[in-house]
């Protein structure tokens, strides 16, 4: 409210005369003012609820001076003490931890995937676990040891395998579409050591020889049709006490053997085999190759 009081005099009066005063009513009234009241009680309530909200949710979540809950915050990265996380949307992290006196365990109700991306963007390399099966895309594999040594890297060229033995334990054996290289190829102990192409030749090649050895059993070599040894410039050596060929066709008694297209089978004092047109008796010494 302001009072306005206005004074003023007369010609040959020296005396004031008092003007009746003006009122102004200023300020707010009425429905206005209790609207205003209203209005800041209703800001103090949402103030209050949005206090007693976040000290809620504090409370709940456990936050901290540290972190949250026992998700701590620390300088080098996040730990979490102890329980389990669970991750919405991707996580993109420089490395994983587990603790001390545990193993990590990565869960998912789908499929868990790892990607690795160069500077780009681009995926790089990519391992997926699904319920059915596992895969990884990458240029190169490799796989060490906890010495640096190296287990197992394949690339599309080839595979290498790097400790010094190779065990394969399915009954089935193993099996190469292409070719294999190896130093040695053995059974294991009391076991038979079988090479087998079903439907194909089965070709074993060496620059230096192939050796071929068993120290208690057998060695044999089963062929459909014909099998053939053959040395381009060596000789074809057969070192044993007894060498039997049981399958031998004889000719009939009384017959030359000329006449029936056999020939007799000759050996020389060296252990060299030759071949001699059979006849009625030997004809080694006839046709001696020695």
């Amino acid at each position: 409210m302001v009072r306005e009081q206005y004074v003023t005099t007369t010609e040959g009066s020296s005396s004031p005369r008092t003007v009746p005063d003006h009122v102004y009513m200023i300020g707010i009234y009425g429905w206005r003012k209790r609207c205003l009241y209203l209005f800041v009680l209703l800001l103090i309530v949402i103030l209050v609820v949005n206090f007693a909200l976040t000290i809620w949710i504090l409370r709940v979540m456990w936050f901290n001076t540290e972190g949250m809950g026992l998700l701590h915050v620390q300088s080098d990265g996040v730990k979490l003490e102890d329980g389990e996380s669970d991750f919405l949307f991707p996580v993109y992290t420089e490395e994983i931890h587990s603790r001390e006196d545990s193993s990590l365990l990565v869960h998912s109700s789908e499929n868990v995937s790892l990607n690795a991306r160069d500077e780009n963007g681009d995926v790089t390399g990519r391992i997926s676990v699904g319920p059915r099966e596992a895969q990884g895309h990458t240029p190169n594999l490799l796989i060490n040891s906890h010495n640096v040594n190296m287990l197992f890297t394949a690339d599309g060229d080839q595979t290498v395998i790097g400790p010094d033995k190779l065990r394969v334990t399915g009954p089935e054996g193993a099996l190469f579409q292409h070719s294999v290289e190896v130093p040695l190829l053995k059974s294991e102990l009391l076991k038979e050591l079988r090479l087998e192409s079903p439907t194909r030749s089965l070709s074993m090649d060496a620059p230096k020889g192939v050796h071929i050895k068993a120290q208690s059993g057998n060695i044999e070599a089963a062929s459909n049709m014909d099998v053939v040894l053959q040395s381009s410039v060596g000789l074809l050596v057969l070192d044993a006490e007894t060498v039997r060929m049981p399958s031998l066709p004889l000719s009939n008694e009384g017959d030359s053997g000329n006449a029936q297209g056999l020939y007799e089978v000759c050996v020389c004092p060296s252990g060299k085999l030759f071949l001699s047109r059979a006849g009625r008796t030997s004809t080694c010494s006839d046709n001696q190759e020695c």
